[in-house]
């Protein structure tokens, strides 16, 4: 029976890693689907293995404890009081390091035994890389929080399982731990796993609060939020700055509520950031910072703010702060290439006529941050920017986190509910990444807020919003609306303008875009490449495109001890990939023949179909993604 199971679930995985795609079950979500090819083409795993997880022997068990001495004592309270408010019964809570190695586990002592049967011990090794898609390790790959129910698991052997994960960051920004809660139970539904998740959410940004303020406990400590009763709270921003003013380490939120980078931030003044001098802020330092008080950004937006520190007598003032003028290039993006260039141009000029914008393109190529720049570079740049990942949340949730919900509406609500996406992006921009994975049912409502601009909360009463909308997909909307899986109506009302942006591969800009985020990586400090090490990393395919160049880039700069990044310190993948042969033909010669023909037989579709792309990359029998890089190739453009 056993093996009948695992042989059917190991079916059904190699059926979605083959391409064809499921209607229903586990591999219908796309992230779940990307978790199992990983599993398949990178790790090289087997579904049906029923091998038990490997375990870390004892003595190596208690130095990765040691690591997280202070993690541990941190999180054993959250992780009691967590498996409280779960009713106990049926969860497992743990707590694994960076790696996906279980360091800590709170469950009742009469069902430890199950959990340890479904491999849940302590010292057991739950990256993806060694157990498959599950909680913890794909938890670990994604960087945020996952639930992973049963069937969606890749191994047969945990199908048993429902756990939801959450990550823990440190003040750096790098991964600390994962906190987990699994259910071994069979009655466990996805539905079920929305009060789960979100415990497990605030319990993770607890811990990781906590870390914080413990690891800058010798530092000034400035705490800020939008409303003065949210500052103490695990939601507020924490910026660490030394006795000289210059920021040591930010939170997510203090990064999200000054909206910059973190590569933006460290090392410079505290002051850059705020309208408040140096001296003010020291002289407002207390030991226990009970008390807020308003604080003005440089951009002119209130906050609230406590400082916790050493109270020190107060210096004679510095020269006040200027902040630069606006360049003409957008900021926090590398746009050197020319094509990139017009389409950001273009892009720009539609957005501020409220036209919403469609970004296509490759998984990792960038459309969050081009959306993020587009917003920058509008008349809306000091409202909210809000982004929403369609693929990366449950379907349960994506209906609260898009429309909120009101107090008490449904179980496990927030007594005080919850605003979505929609309003907190009111005045500024919503980005709705991943579109192409809604649910039909809020497509439906997605398209009547775009029509009435008004929002109604799960158990709520109508709202009014101002908001503009920039959608992003990897997929072809076309395909889905031909097939029935997307509203034609809506995917028309999003598309007023598409934007197909390049995969790395085919940038003109690859040189200038790896100083750019090598530097925003070092941040204040520096590092060199190598020339052969800055060859390979031109010459690479990078099929996870820009987000797979900055993890490996981020990897470098942390593992770089002398300044100096060489050949030798590069990924196996990197240094072994073969190496392009490239022929360049003069500049003066004339375009080959066919060259000239391929472009003349586009220029002539084009200006049939009234560059219509879609109805162009059909009568050309092309996708839209080998159209547009015909497009590039020739230098074919169309101002707007």
């Amino acid at each position: 029976m056993q093996s009948n199971h695992l042989s059917r679930h190991a079916r059904q995985v190699l059926t979605v890693t083959q391409g064809k795609a499921l209607a229903q079950g586990p591999g219908s979500d796309p992230s779940i689907a990307r978790s199992w090819l990983r599993c398949l083409e990178d790790y090289h795993l087997d579904p049906a293995q029923s091998m038990a997880p490997t375990v870390l022997e004892h003595g190596r068990v208690l130095e990765s404890r040691e690591r997280l001495q202070q993690v541990l004592q941190i999180a054993g309270n959250e992780m009691n009081s967590l498996h409280q408010q779960l009713s106990g019964a049926g969860h497992a809570v743990l707590l694994t390091d960076a790696r996906g190695v279980i360091l800590n586990c709170v469950t009742a002592p009469s069902e430890r035994r199950i959990f340890e049967r479904a491999g849940l011990w302590l010292g057991a090794d739950w990256s993806e890389a060694r157990e498959g898609t599950n909680g913890i390790g794909t938890c670990l790959v994604e960087r945020q929080a996952v639930t992973i129910h049963q069937d969606e698991h890749f191994r047969g052997r945990h199908t048993g399982l429902t756990c939801s994960a959450s990550p823990v960051f440190d003040p750096h920004g790098e991964l600390l731990a994962v906190l987990d809660v699994s259910s071994a139970r069979a009655d466990v539904s996805r539905q079920s796993q929305f009060h789960t998740m979100a415990l497990v959410n605030l319990s993770a940004k607890m811990i990781e609060s906590s870390y914080f303020l413990r690891y800058f406990d010798n530092q000034f400590l400035l705490r800020f939020h939008l409303q003065a009763e949210s500052v103490g709270m695990f939601s507020e921003g924490l910026l660490a700055f030394d006795g000289d003013g210059r920021i040591c380490a930010v939170n997510q939120s203090a990064l999200n509520l000054l909206g910059t980078i973190r590569g933006g931030v460290l090392g410079k003044p505290v002051d850059m950031f705020f309208d408040c001098a140096q001296d003010e802020l020291f002289s407002r330092a207390t030991a226990q910072a009970n008390t807020s008080w308003p604080l003005r950004t440089r951009d002119g937006r209130v906050l609230f703010a406590s400082v916790r520190g050493q109270v020190r007598s107060v210096v004679p003032a510095a020269a006040p702060f200027v902040a630069p003028a606006k360049t003409a290039q957008p900021g926090g993006i590398c746009l050197v290439d020319p094509a990139l260039q017009n389409d950001f141009r273009r892009a720009v000029r539609v957005f501020e006529r409220d036209v919403p914008l469609l970004l296509s393109g490759e998984t990792g190529c960038g459309k969050e941050a081009f959306a993020k720049a587009v917003h920058q570079a509008s008349q809306r740049s000091r409202k909210a920017f809000v982004a929403l990942n369609c693929a990366s949340i449950p379907e349960s949730l994506i209906e609260s986190e898009l429309f909120g919900y009101r107090g008490g509406s449904f179980t496990g609500a927030r007594k005080e509910g919850m605003r979505g996406k929609l309003q907190q992006a009111d005045g500024g921009t919503l980005l709705l990444d991943e579109i192409g994975d809604m649910p039909l049912a809020l497509q439906t409502r997605l398209l009547r807020v775009l029509e009435d601009r008004m929002v109604v909360p799960i158990g709520g009463e109508p709202q009014a919003v101002n908001v503009r909308i920039i959608s992003a997909s990897h997929r072809n909307l076309l395909e889905r609306v031909e097939d029935g899986s997307f509203r034609e109506d809506l995917y028309y009302r999003l598309n007023g303008l598409e934007i197909d942006l390049p995969a790395l591969r085919e940038r003109s800009d690859k040189s200038q875009l790896l100083d750019f985020i090598l530097a925003e990586e070092a941040g204040e400090q520096t590092v060199a490449l190598e020339p052969s090490a800055r060859r390979a990393l031109l010459d690479f395919n990078w099929p996870g495109n820009v987000r797979q160049l900055r993890n490996v880039l981020r990897t470098l700069v942390a593992l770089c001890e002398d300044g100096r990044i060489e050949f030798a310190d590069l990924p196996a993948v990197v240094r072994q990939a073969p190496v392009l042969i490239k022929s360049n033909p003069p500049v003066d010669n004339p375009a080959p023949p066919l060259d000239s023909a391929e472009r003349n037989a586009l220029l002539t579709v084009l200006e049939q179909q009234r560059w219509h792309m879609t109805h162009v990359a059909a009568q050309l029998g092309v996708s839209r993604n080998t159209l547009y890089r015909k497009l590039r190739k020739h230098g074919i453009a169309r101002d707007a």
